[in-house]
């Protein structure tokens, strides 16, 4: 249910932002819309509104309509193209209106989602943003960051100069750094500097190396490639927490069991555990356990789960943690209203420069298409994070937004970009599009939405087949 509602309530507010933008500057250039509606299909509720002078001088107002199908929108204005016009509108007509303000109606909706995705940081911004220290884990041999020195138990403070609050911008800030090294801009040798402090205190420079990443690695957790892992408290090998229905209920596992060894193995951390259950998917797993002044045999068969198209054992258990530890590893990250504006501002703008270039290498084959996700991915995004609070939620909708504002500004027919390019192709020829050419393209933009969304939803359900 909060899966639902997260998701319904996510694209009610993205698409009557983005409508309401197209609606607002139509009214201001002074054409006649018909219906706004929030939604396709049959409609549930109707209502009109004819107080404003604007309204009553075209003798009707606006219809405010909600369908049975809230995926999307629309705006209906009065326009010779869509049907006929009575006489008395033509001057209200969309058609009839100079390019310049067709161009700025139709700019209006995706300006609408940026402007909401900045105020969303802004906000998020000045309440405070949660996120996982920049504090490095163990560091593999051999990887970039050992190469540049790099050691565990680092804060890393700066990037290029760049304060790095957390993890999450962290990551952010690698991956905007690694595609502007593909893109050919200025980043000598693919290096970028990091500025880091030891856990005595002391101040160190690094120089990693970002060569070694290709496009395709930032599809998953790219991180690991360059040798970055975040540091973990050591976790002993008890248990915390057990899953309703999951194998180590069964088996009659409780809360606090210390897990002595596992098929014989002696089991000094929880990964310890964590990897001998993932190498035995269903199969007989032999745990010793310590229960009180006890000492027990528990045989278990851990649940078969495909992840990342690898086959490994889960039993539906979590350790023990100290919550003090972990808190200290957490920090929150807040600004004051002027910098917290300049900054939501510049976040928007990286989002959206990361998402056009993630398309584009997607378009070229760089990047695999399996990253785009479909309504359903969307709506599990949504429900998980409504329910880690408003703070992530709020994130996710800015995400979202950015990612609607950028997508209908792409050059296909149907979407606001393909209106554009028309608009522009108007400007330059100075005159509309042929009738003919219209057609063909809003057929083009069929098929090619049509298969986007063949992938996105093919995506989704291999998704949730494999895990």
């Amino acid at each position: 249910m909060i899966t639902i509602l997260a998701f319904v309530g996510a694209i009610s507010l993205l698409v009557v932002i983005h409508e309401l933008g197209h609606y607002l500057v139509a009214r201001r250039c002074g054409v006649k819309v018909l219906r706004f509606s929030l939604g396709f299909g049959y409609v549930i509720y109707s209502k009109r509104f004819a107080n404003s002078p604007f309204d009553k001088a075209q003798g009707r107002g606006t219809e405010w309509v909600i369908s049975a199908i809230p995926l999307g929108g629309y705006v209906k204005m009065v326009d010779e193209r869509e049907g006929d016009v009575a006489p008395e509108d033509l001057e209200y007509s969309f058609n009839r209106k100079p390019v310049s303000q067709r161009i700025a109606i139709v700019v209006a909706g995706p300006l609408a989602n940026f402007l909401l995705a900045v105020v969303l940081y802004w906000a998020l911004f000045i309440y405070g943003v949660p996120g996982l220290k920049p504090v490095l884990g163990e560091v593999p041999p051999g990887s970039p960051a050992a190469i540049a020195q790099m050691q565990a138990g680092e804060t890393i403070i700066s990037i290029d100069g760049e304060t790095i609050p957390s993890w999450h911008e962290l990551r952010w800030t690698l991956m905007e750094r690694s595609l502007r090294r593909g893109s050919g801009q200025d980043q000598q040798d693919g290096e970028v500097r990091i500025e880091a402090q030891s856990a005595s205190g002391a101040r160190l420079f690094h120089m990693l190396d970002l060569s070694s990443l290709e496009a395709k690695d930032l599809d998953g957790e790219f991180l690991d490639k360059l040798g970055l892992r975040p540091y973990q408290p050591v976790l002993l090998p008890v248990i915390g927490k057990i899953a309703e229905g999951s194998a180590a209920q069964l088996a009659g596992l409780q809360e606090g069991d210390v897990i002595l060894r596992a098929n014989g193995v002696e089991m000094a951390h929880w990964n310890d555990v964590v990897e001998v259950i993932r190498a035995h998917p269903e199969e007989t797993v032999r745990l010793e356990i310590r229960r009180g002044e006890t000492t027990l045999t528990v045989p278990l068969v851990p649940q078969s789960v495909i992840e990342s198209g690898n086959k490994i054992g889960k039993i539906g258990v979590a350790p023990q943690v100290d919550s003090q530890v972990w808190q200290s590893m957490f920090t929150e990250v807040s600004y004051a209203p002027v910098e917290a504006l300049l900054r939501s501002l510049r976040k928007t703008w990286e989002t959206s420069v990361i998402s056009l270039k993630m398309m584009g290498k997607m378009v070229i084959g760089e990047i695999s298409m399996k990253n785009l996700s479909g309504p359903i991915t969307i709506a599990d995004y949504a429900g998980q994070s409504a329910a880690m609070g408003v703070a992530a939620y709020l994130g996710f909708l800015a995400l979202i937004s950015i990612s609607l504002g950028v997508l209908n500004l792409l050059p296909i027919p149907l979407l606001d970009g393909g209106h554009l390019l028309y608009y522009v192709a108007e400007l330059v020829k100075g005159s509309p599009v042929s009738e003919q050419a219209w057609e063909i393209g809003q057929k083009i933009g069929i098929a090619l939405l049509g298969m986007l969304m063949v992938f996105a939803i093919y995506n989704d359900i291999n998704r949730l087949v494999s895990g």
